[in-house]
């Protein structure tokens, strides 16, 4: 019989391992998924920063929620690097331009037309045959 009380304490044994393993997986699991929702998009909830803080912890150039304006200072370094870049660059097309930049059309946008207003670079051109030039 002490054989019997043997396989009855391993099992205990086991069964104690188990429920703790389970527990500790669950944890995981739970805290896995509230950091991926604290760092993701969403809804401001608690503890998320507001204002600054938050457009601070996105990097340059990331995706940003749609309609969210770019940071003011992000935007001036973006118009300046397109305005360096076009002047090294001259008569590319806008395409032509994001790729050598590493950066998207969509994203140029903006500086493209601030440049232009400001009659920094100036274009030749139409339309997807517009070609940039820096003065």
């Amino acid at each position: 019989m002490p054989a019997l009380t043997l396989d009855s304490q391993i099992q205990d044994h086991i069964q104690s391992f188990v429920e703790e393993l389970t527990l500790l997986i669950k944890r995981a699991a739970v805290q896995s998924v509230s950091e991926a929702l604290s760092e993701g998009g969403g809804r401001r909830g608690p503890g998320r920063p507001r204002g600054a803080a938050a457009r601070a912890s996105v990097a340059p150039g990331a995706a940003r929620r749609k309609g969210a304006k770019r940071d003011p200072q992000e935007l001036e370094a973006l118009t300046e690097k397109l305005n360096v870049y076009v002047k090294a660059h001259g008569g590319q097309r806008i395409e032509q331009i994001a790729q050598g930049m590493g950066t998207s059309t969509k994203e140029l946008a903006l500086p493209a037309k601030k440049l232009l207003a400001t009659k920094k670079i100036r274009t030749t051109g139409t339309r997807r045959a517009t070609k940039y030039f820096g003065k």
